[in-house]
């Protein structure tokens, strides 16, 4: 597990409920290890959004701010589900709609909505933040994986 460099992000993911903070931490995992994988995405700058943990491709600038959260609950409910934001400005949730519809869940035209009571399809996912991460040096995102 990559260990935090900023203070205040780690302070947001001590300040999560137990099995939302595990769920997060697994996204975060997640997020460093497709861009490790890539010698075009490069290190990422890791920083707070809008409150929330975001991942930056600051240096390559090869994609888009991803960001991690929990969803806040409708009014007399339990937070029971998180996300995965970019920016809704972009293609990708509608990309990713495209490619994922019966396997992921999305929010919006910013969002992949995940359960707290079940894994999130990881391939599907590795995916997903491979094409934010990537975003500006790809001009065709939809294609699918095998």
């Amino acid at each position: 597990m990559k260990l935090f460099t900023q203070p205040e992000v780690k302070a947001v993911f001590e300040s999560y409920p137990v099995d939302l903070k595990a769920r997060l931490l697994y996204l975060r995992h997640l997020i460093f290890s497709v861009a490790s994988e890539s010698a075009v995405i490069g290190p990422l700058t890791e920083t707070l959004k809008w409150g929330q943990p975001g991942y930056l491709t600051e240096q390559s600038k090869s994609g888009v701010t991803v960001r991690i959260d929990g969803i806040k609950p409708e009014k007399n409910q339990i937070a029971d589900s998180y996300g995965l934001y970019v920016h809704c400005n972009t293609s990708l949730v509608s990309d990713w709609r495209d490619i994922f519809q019966d396997v992921l869940a999305f929010e919006g035209n910013r969002c992949i909505r995940f359960s707290i009571e079940e894994d999130p399809p990881e391939d599907a996912l590795r995916h997903c933040i491979e094409m934010a991460l990537t975003y500006h040096l790809k001009p065709s995102r939809t294609k699918k994986i095998a």
